[in-house]
């Protein structure tokens, strides 16, 4: 009999306490934004990766034409090396992976160089995107905004990203 009192009270407790989370998320208003879709429909992300290109522009070239003369001297070696010298041959081997390891210096830094900008210019469009977010809230007053991701089912009514997206585009 004993038993069955503890349990009839914690399942008394159990079922108010349940009741009272039910409650408490009842009152509080919840929207949900997809990020990523944000990201890809404003155009300061398209403005930032044709800065990124423009800004990078030598380097790649730079890069591209090591590789190409990187290939020539390979597509030569096989083509003339039967005619060659050893000395040739040899010299010819030293021009090339000189010419490998300056390319994978210069590559190494441009891609740290590049992924450093662009993760900083990210930072800033992403400070954009969160003061949108934080307007929205408090305009249509949110009590917690979601990534979309995080959420299995959401209401069309909640979902901002549209929002978000009309007054990210409008910032400069």
């Amino acid at each position: 009999m004993n038993k069955f009192i503890k349990t009839v009270a914690c399942s008394a407790v159990a079922s108010s306490l349940l009741l009272a989370s039910s409650v408490m998320a009842a009152d509080q208003k919840i929207a949900v934004v997809n990020f990523q879709e944000v990201m890809g429909k404003i155009p300061q992300t398209a403005t930032v990766m044709q800065n990124l290109e423009t800004e990078f522009k030598d380097d790649k070239a730079v890069l591209a034409q090591l590789e190409k003369d990187i290939k020539y001297y390979q597509e030569k070696k096989k083509r003339d090396g039967s005619l060659m010298s050893a000395k040739e041959k040899e010299d010819l081997d030293v021009q090339i992976t000189t010419l490998y390891q300056d390319y994978q210096t210069k590559g190494k830094a441009f891609q740290q160089a590049t992924s450093l900008r662009k993760n900083e210019e990210t930072n800033k469009i992403v400070a954009l995107v969160r003061q949108a977010i934080d307007s929205i809230a408090a305009k249509g007053k949110y009590d917690i905004v979601l990534e979309q991701q995080a959420v299995v089912f959401a209401k069309p009514d909640a979902i901002i990203t549209d929002k978000v997206v009309e007054q990210v585009s409008k910032l400069k």
